[in-house]
């Protein structure tokens, strides 16, 4: 007798899967694996919310695997019925087979498989007070989902992930960002394309780092530009230290000489905030 069923529609549950050592589950699974997730272009998304914003932010889910047992909240209850909406196939599942798709603690009781979004910097329109952010060599995705909170929480335009070392797609990544990952457009490009992209389309960059005599609030954040940040470890490359580029600093007071990239970010995405609404406001 196989473990994958067809149940009765009326019922509201379409395939189940019971066993954890099903085909599909095994395969699913395997996105766990950053190369899997390359070779296949496709990533999960573990939960309800951060679901609901990727099918608001336009991502394909593909499938879903649900777990009615874990299925308890209004918005998880929500979420299945915009997944059926959006397409997506919906299977349910044992809540072992569930078991070996879940990520961490929590549980909504879905996890989906979507097509991994690959847009390109030349898809992106700029208005003429576009605020890009630029974060080089970001690998840890605790500090990549604080900075797209922060971006979507500030207004800023796009996120450039420029030499990423790891997965901006990575399910810790989409679930440190709560979702902000599918708010905020984001791109991958080297920081050599990046920093040509920018040049082209007349963004003024402004790059922080420790060593910069200019502090952070000497600079005017108007017109289109650009915020770059660098790996906490190893700064900003080469490229962004060309006479095109402003360097900006924070004080730092105390006997540590950096911040966390992603509290700088927070800084200086809303020092940039600031001075924008005071401008179209006609405060000093």
């Amino acid at each position: 007798m196989t473990d994958v069923g067809r149940i009765d529609e009326s019922s509201g549950m379409a395939d189940y899967i019971e066993s954890p050592q099903n085909a599909r589950i095994k395969a699913t699974a395997r996105l766990r694996d950053r190369r899997a997730r390359k070779q296949s272009g496709m990533i999960l998304i573990d939960g309800a919310r951060e679901l609901m914003r990727a099918i608001d932010g336009g991502i394909e889910v593909v499938e879903a695997f649900v777990c009615q047992d874990l299925l308890i909240s209004a918005d998880a209850n929500a979420c299945v019925v915009r997944l059926k909406n959006a397409g997506a196939d919906i299977v349910h599942t044992s809540a072992a087979a569930y078991g070996k798709l879940r990520y961490g603690e929590r549980d909504d009781g879905i996890v989906a498989v979507a097509r991994r979004p690959t847009p390109g910097l030349d898809s992106l329109t700029l208005r003429e007070d576009s605020m890009i952010a630029v974060v080089e060599c970001v690998e840890k995705p605790g500090n990549l989902g604080a900075i797209l909170r922060t971006a979507d929480a500030a207004g800023v335009t796009a996120v450039i992930a420029s030499d990423a070392r790891g997965d901006i797609y990575g399910a810790n990544a989409i679930r440190a960002s709560l979702g902000a990952v599918f708010t905020v457009p984001l791109f991958e490009a080297t920081s050599a394309d990046a920093y040509a992209w920018l040049r082209a389309a007349n963004v003024s960059v402004f790059v922080a780092t420790p060593d910069a005599e200019a502090s952070y609030t000497s600079a005017l954040y108007t017109g289109r530009f650009a915020i770059v940040l660098g790996a906490e470890a190893s700064g900003i490359s080469d490229v962004w230290r060309g006479d095109a580029c402003r360097a900006i600093g924070l004080p730092m007071h105390g006997k540590i000489d950096s911040l966390n990239v992603s509290a700088t970010a927070a800084v200086l995405f809303y020092e940039a905030l600031r001075q924008r609404s005071a401008a179209s406001s006609g405060l000093p």
